[in-house]
């Protein structure tokens, strides 16, 4: 894991003395595919302390079960030391369970798409992945795949960047990109799904111009057994984004 220190470094290596370096958005090459994993995966392990431990709050029937099921153990015991410890194992039922779902979630990917990338994303005109480039290396990967072959819409999928190099505009510049390919393939929206909870992915997609239009309270994650533990532990919200392409093309005629 980086420190903070090696984080600034990073971030300070953005900037030289001319300015800024610029971010390279290019198609994925098989030589990249080695790059593209570490950073998807570290991306999606992230996952695990984020769904089981900031997630928490935005779920409040699980809240009130734990605090139930403590209520009942107490009273069942009358042990004090049922109401400090119980909690804990809530905590730690959570993120056992997030972490065998998210490893089951990253083994499905890898033996699918994120497996074989120039398979499902390089072969047809309707799908493309892309890395971001710094300085040489590969910091953030973003795919898209179309939906209809014309007027329909495009799917943004699999957006992560290199926790070293984030806030430095790697991720606008990946979602950038798949609108670009949106408005060439003249397709009318752009879509993507996140059961993330931390506030600068929803940002990102934000200041995108992306709308949340829907929040589903459970998820089939691929990769999940759905027994009733997992059930009772792993709960994520499902967030819906949309973008009218139309309004995004007609943001660039402005600009340019």
């Amino acid at each position: 894991m980086e420190d903070k220190g090696a984080k600034q470094d990073a971030k300070r290596s953005l900037t030289s003395q001319t300015g800024p370096q610029a971010i390279v958005v290019r198609e994925f090459e098989p030589a990249d595919k080695a790059e593209v994993q570490r950073i998807f995966s570290e991306g999606l392990l992230e996952m695990i302390s984020d769904t089981a431990c900031r997630g928490l709050i935005h779920h409040p029937e699980s809240i009130l079960l734990y605090t139930s099921l403590t209520t009942l153990c107490f009273f069942i015991t009358m042990c004090w030391w049922v109401i400090g410890l119980l909690p804990v194992v809530w905590l730690c039922g959570r993120y056992l369970y997030s972490m065998r779902v998210i490893h089951g979630y990253l083994e499905h990917a890898m033996s699918t798409d994120m497996g074989d990338m120039e398979k499902f994303y390089m072969n047809s005109s309707d799908s493309c992945l892309w890395v971001a480039v710094l300085e040489g290396k590969v910091v953030g990967v973003v795919a898209a795949v179309s939906q209809k072959k014309s007027g329909g819409a495009v799917e943004l999928r699999r957006m992560s960047v290199d926790e070293r190099f984030r806030q430095c505009g790697v991720g606008s510049a990946l979602g950038r990109k798949v609108l670009e390919f949106a408005v060439a393939r003249g397709c009318s929206t752009v879509v993507l799904g996140t059961t993330a909870y931390t506030q600068a992915a929803h940002r990102l997609y934000q200041r995108l111009g992306f709308q949340c239009v829907q929040i589903t309270n459970g998820y089939d994650t691929p990769g999940a057994r759905w027994s009733l533990l997992e059930r009772i532990f792993y709960r994520v919200r499902y967030h819906h984004y949309s973008i009218d392409v139309k309004n995004y093309k007609s943001a660039l005629i402005k600009q340019n």
